[in-house]
């Protein structure tokens, strides 16, 4: 499973899942909850979700770095100000209020489920993989920033 790290975009796997969130209904059934102030949640979470990542890519343009996620050991500079201070993967936590806006907006439970598809994948095909380079890039000073910032949140 390897041959998957590091080779698929997030952005194109933010979409194949919110293709198939879309989809859901068709196979689980048209379970909806009604929730009359979901497109206004929705569009928090999208806001909230680009401000994020927009955040992580004007940090990494200031330092003068690579952005691309296939290319981690193309990294010159470690980024730990702005945004970075609070998750060491700003631009995964923006795709992932993303997909969960979609799945609020789409009001369908069974959605929530590739959400959680995408956190395992980014998690294990994307950021794991690049913790490592970074891990053989920078050394004791990344080892010394993953504890002091979460994965995540």
């Amino acid at each position: 499973m390897s041959t998957l790290e590091l080779k698929v975009p997030p952005p194109i796997v933010t979409l194949v899942l919110a293709l198939l969130m879309w989809l859901t209904p068709v196979v689980a059934g048209p379970e909806q909850i009604p929730y009359p102030a979901r497109v206004l949640c929705a569009i928090v979470l999208v806001c909230v979700g680009l401000g994020i990542s927009i955040a992580g890519m004007f940090a990494f343009r200031r330092a003068k770095t690579t952005a691309n996620p296939v290319k981690a050991s193309m990294a010159s500079s470690l980024v730990i100000r702005g945004v970075y201070r609070y998750t060491r993967n700003p631009m995964y936590v923006g795709l992932l209020l993303i997909l969960l806006a979609w799945a609020v907006l789409l009001a369908n439970p069974f959605a929530v489920l590739w959400v959680v598809v995408f956190v395992l994948y980014i998690t294990r095909f994307q950021i794991i993989p690049e913790e490592r380079v970074l891990s053989s890039l920078f050394g004791a000073e990344y080892e010394a920033y993953k504890g002091r910032v979460r994965r995540w949140v």
